[in-house]
């Protein structure tokens, strides 16, 4: 984008020296130098506006990849970390499950009322 700035403004100081260098010089009567610029000044806006058009839609462009781009590094992470996510739950159930039966083990071994705590012994 400087690049873009600094050529469009070569072109202007360009046209400006050149401008003036010809009115400096200019064989022409007044009137006709007058018109001749005007012309100059109406192609170097011609050109300056075809430039900016061709710039600015460069810059739409690569606008649209990189928004391209991002959504489909977005959709991947989103995706795997879906996976991820469904591995640990996987993961979590088990252990649950694991523990869920543990716990009827020792409910089944243990002697007594069920949740109730041992008698502590007095020293």
């Amino acid at each position: 984008m400087a690049s873009t700035g600094n050529t469009l403004l070569a072109l202007i100081t360009g046209a400006a020296i050149g401008a003036g260098i010809g009115l400096l010089y200019a064989p022409d009567s007044g009137d006709k130098t007058r018109k001749k610029l005007k012309k100059d000044a109406k192609e170097a806006q011609g050109r300056l506006n075809k430039r900016y058009h061709e710039t600015s839609s460069n810059l739409s462009e690569k606008a649209r990849k990189a928004k391209t781009d991002f959504e489909a590094r977005l959709e991947e992470t989103l995706s795997t970390a879906s996976h991820k996510a469904d591995d640990i739950l996987a993961s979590m159930e088990t252990k649950l499950e694991e523990l869920r039966k543990q716990n009827a083990k020792l409910q089944k071994d243990k002697p007594g009322k069920s949740g109730s705590t041992p008698d502590k012994a007095v020293v």
